[in-house]
């Protein structure tokens, strides 16, 4: 094995949701990795530190416009994105958001603005992408799920639906499109501190809740996730598609223990 395998120099990756939190870390490792990127979010001016840092890397970088919820944005983006680079190889499907509340206190409102981002978002950045690899007979898609793609959780039954309909939705798109050299996965984070939890992260108790439940006994970083995202992007994972890896940090293997602790004093 070489380091070919993982050699993503030549090649353009698109990174959508790329302003801040995991969008930015895939989006780094790819670059690092030898990719040039297209970075999008709902609001350009966020996107230029994220973009002067890429470049600072030897990478050419595109900032676009992008609103997963809005049909034509994609539909611009994707036109705008094929006209600047010509080739798009990859695509790191990361917009996304969440609504935390119990299931008896989500709203219409809440529930179509988790799954219109998350589940529809996904497919049509998907589907617009995928038309301009065909005729290049090459892609890599990637979308990132979550532990919620296969763990149910209290108050997260929105969020976990659109993630279990992501990974349902990477396994009918690898089956579509492998045909055109297209290889379509799902990159499913464990429990990471983002934006969009970090409220959590700041109560000891629920920190100390969740490790307990880890095999590995900690919380994901940032950086667990860079040899995965490299690995479903480049040519080391040519025969995988359909597949949906966790990053887990193994809590989806069970969470709740079997046996007793030993007493204090008394080895197991």
């Amino acid at each position: 094995m070489t380091n070919e395998l993982f050699d993503l120099t030549g090649q353009t990756a698109l990174v959508t949701g790329a302003s801040r939190g995991l969008g930015q870390h895939f989006g780094r490792a790819l670059a690092k990795s030898g990719a040039d990127l297209i970075l999008t979010s709902r609001k350009l001016a966020d996107l230029a530190p994220f973009v002067a840092e890429i470049e600072t890397l030897g990478r050419r970088c595109l900032p676009l416009e992008l609103d997963v919820r809005d049909q034509a944005s994609i539909e611009a983006m994707a036109a705008a994105a094929e006209a600047a680079v010509g080739q798009i190889h990859i695509l790191v499907n990361n917009a996304g958001c969440n609504v935390r509340k119990p299931a008896l206190d989500v709203t219409w409102d809440d529930w179509n603005l988790i799954l219109d981002t998350n589940l529809r978002g996904t497919f049509f950045v998907a589907q617009q992408i995928a038309r301009r690899m065909v005729p290049h007979h090459y892609g890599r898609i990637i979308n990132i799920g979550s532990v919620t793609s296969v763990f149910g959780y209290a108050s997260l039954a929105p969020y976990g639906a659109s993630r279990g309909g992501v990974r349902q939705l990477t396994m009918s798109l690898a089956d579509d499109w492998g045909k055109h050299g297209i290889t379509v996965n799902c990159l499913a984070p464990g429990w990471f501190r983002t934006e969009q939890n970090k409220v959590l992260y700041d109560n000891k108790e629920w920190v100390e809740y969740l490790v307990d439940r880890i095999p590995v006994k900690r919380p994901g970083q940032a950086h667990d996730l860079d040899g995965a995202v490299v690995f479903l992007a480049s040519e080391s994972s040519r025969y995988i598609t359909g597949q949906t890896l966790l990053v887990d940090g193994g809590i989806s293997t069970g969470s709740t223990r079997a046996t007793v602790p030993p007493p204090s004093g008394v080895k197991a």
